[in-house]
């Protein structure tokens, strides 16, 4: 690889984008860029993989010429099941060696639809069939693990399914637990294969489909939107997932020798491109850290053990994961190999950035993202002035613009310096629409741009700032929760008149859901009831509303749709004075709009009190909305 230039400045993205992207000389496919790494580096380790997240348990590790092998036998083995480019195979798994296997095979052979675990039956096979899958890969039986019920619960309404692959994680056991998990479980239900033993049978130094990747051919469908109702599949090309890998290697510099702990999910595009296949074109070491990621207790039990034993040198994560490892002590750990961590998916309070850098020693870095476009499109700079709080620089070869659109979401000019618009993205790593074309009404602006729903503004420098959404997504540490699902639960209750979900602050989570309700005239219901109708009505735990609050009107504007920028603003000031009322003290607060940083939480304090202003302002920094005190006298 040739050196990567040291991004300080708007101004050295824009000379590295003097060099157009298509004189890169970059591969035509996902395969033939791993194919590519393999080449220069046969037997540098590309990825290992522990199974528990303890200290010194085995590691198990392949190089770039045994995980290309795996990845042609896998192609192979699906184009031998039927998967032709232009279909699809879906994939419902942790995060697995078979997992990256089956990404990278499923690209190769046709398309590969990542399908979140955690979601429910009904919305499983509502991508299945939206993404047109004949081929399904999911996990075999194994104690502790519910994917294979809920594929069982599913055959029958997928009579499209002309195969169900299964990964067995008894395999990844030593003996005897290999043999006893086997055994108690039996043999796999009929017409079911196993992973290993299929891709075992297939040739691993070619692909027999002779295929010839072309770069806009598409590689993937990631589902985004919500949690639920119909879902949006994101078609990426393999010349999208390319561009993002090089463009993001460009910020974070992965090299051979580097290690990136992947503890992000793979059905996510932060987990398969930025611990995935940046690292990959990096020559790097992917580390998959336990099956389930972050979300095993021993994994952030013993997470600086783990980087200090596996000489790690990048981790990507969530504002939740930072908060809890600022609960995990690494004093008496060598870091030393750590470069830095990479924070997206929700904002990240300023004062929990000071204190991890701080406690840790470790640059953490801001970046943004979203799933059309392909990954990540700005990052703070790591080799210049990070802004904390900001998303920073848009990143390379990713065109970032601030729109003025009217009520009706037309363009009409492009936004000030400093002034608050819809952020709107383009370029080679943005996606060209949905699959189902009718989710892309509107979603295009001034031409090519595509409306992010985000609203932001950018400085002199070039860095960005997100002030807001336009849209009404509620993002929960990182999981997209539509609040349509919340309020069509509640308008299900006989005393409802109105219902209005919005996110309120949550220094662990971000945002947690929360509903307003209007109850019909004369009609009688309890919030702790409404509450409990919420539960017993919405699938998703996740987006069960954590507090029901019934007013006397839901606020509407001129045209009569629900007013929910004032919801959000009380929904701030009810968790911030909830927060506030520890202190024992009078406070008031109001939450206003603000020119630059969208909305600010005004707090009132009675009179003045050095000790007791210096405890609200402790009390509310692990909060991503910002805050001004006064003294009311």
């Amino acid at each position: 690889m040739h050196a990567i230039p040291a991004i300080e400045s708007l101004r050295d993205i824009e000379q590295i984008e003097q060099t157009p992207l298509a004189e890169r000389d970059l591969p035509s496919s996902t395969f033939a860029l791993i194919s590519r790494t393999a080449a220069r580096q046969p037997d540098a380790p590309a990825l290992s993989f522990i199974l528990q997240g303890t200290a010194d348990e085995p590691t198990y590790r392949l190089s770039y010429r045994e995980l290309l092998g795996k990845i042609t036998q896998t192609a192979n083995a699906f184009h031998r099941l039927g998967l032709r480019p232009g279909k699809a195979v879906s994939f419902l798994l942790p995060n697995l060696p078979q997992t990256h296997f089956t990404i990278w095979g499923g690209e190769a052979a046709g398309i590969v639809n990542a399908i979140n675990p955690l979601l429910e039956p009904a919305h499983i096979a509502e991508l299945i069939k939206a993404s047109d899958s004949e081929l399904l890969v999911t996990l075999a039986p194994f104690p502790g693990t519910d994917l294979w019920a809920k594929v069982e619960s599913l055959r029958e309404r997928l009579p499209q399914l002309k195969a169900i692959i299964c990964v067995d994680m008894a395999n990844l056991l030593p003996e005897p637990q290999r043999s006893a998990v086997q055994a108690q479980r039996g043999a796999l239900p009929d017409g079911v294969l196993d992973f290993d033993e299929l891709i075992a049978s297939c040739a691993d130094d070619q692909l027999d489909s002779g295929r010839v990747i072309q770069p806009e051919d598409i590689a993937s469908y990631f589902h985004t939107g919500g949690t639920t109702g119909t879902p949006k599949l994101a078609p990426h090309s393999h010349a999208n997932e390319v561009a993002m890998a090089y463009s993001m290697n460009l910020v974070t510099r992965f090299a051979p020798g580097d290690v990136t702990l992947c503890g992000l999910p793979l059905f996510h595009v932060n987990g398969v491109i930025v611990t995935g296949l940046t690292a990959f074109i990096g020559g790097a070491e992917v580390l998959l850290a336990t099956p389930q990621g972050y979300r095993n207790p021993n994994l952030l039990t013993n997470f600086w053990k783990l980087i200090e034993q596996h000489k790690v040198s990048f981790f990507s994560g969530v504002p939740t994961i930072y908060a809890g490892l600022l609960q995990v002590p690494s004093a008496g750990h060598d870091l030393s190999s750590l470069k830095y961590a990479l924070c997206g998916a929700a904002p990240m309070p300023v004062e929990l950035i000071r204190q991890f850098e701080g406690k840790t020693g470790l640059t953490l870095i801001e970046g943004y993202g979203l799933t059309e476009g392909t990954c990540g499109s700005c990052a703070n700079p790591v080799g210049g002035e990070r802004r904390p709080g900001s998303i920073g620089l848009r990143m390379p070869y990713c065109e970032v613009s601030i729109k003025l659109l009217d009520e009706q979401g037309h363009y009409q000019r492009e936004a000030r310096t400093n002034e608050i618009g819809n952020l709107c993205i383009r370029g080679a790593t943005v996606f060209k629409g949905y699959l189902q074309s009718s989710k892309n009404s509107g979603i295009w602006v001034d031409g090519d741009w595509f409306n992010t729903g985000d609203l932001g503004r950018i400085d002199a420098d070039g860095y960005i700032w997100l002030t807001g959404r336009s849209k009404d997504l509620i993002i929960r540490g990182g999981h997209n929760i539509d609040p349509q699902m919340i309020e069509e639960a509640l308008h299900k209750h006989p005393a409802v008149a109105m219902a209005a979900a919005v996110g309120k602050p949550d220094e662990k989570a971000g945002e947690l859901p929360v509903v307003y309700v209007q109850l019909k005239p004369g009609a009688q219901a309890s919030e702790a009831e409404l509450l409990a109708h919420a539960a017993a009505h919405i699938p998703e735990r996740a987006a069960i509303p954590k507090d029901v609050w019934i007013i006397d009107a839901i606020p509407l504007t001129a045209v009569g749709k629900t007013f929910k920028p004032s919801l959000r603003f009380d929904a701030i000031a009810r968790a911030y004075q909830i927060a506030l009322a520890e202190l024992d003290a009078k406070v008031r607060v109001e939450v206003r709009s603000d020119e630059q940083r969208g909305q600010v939480a005004h707090i009132h304090l009675s009179h003045k009190d050095a000790a007791l202003a210096q405890a609200v302002a402790k009390r509310l920094a692990g909060f991503a909305i910002g805050f001004e005190l006064h003294h009311d006298h």
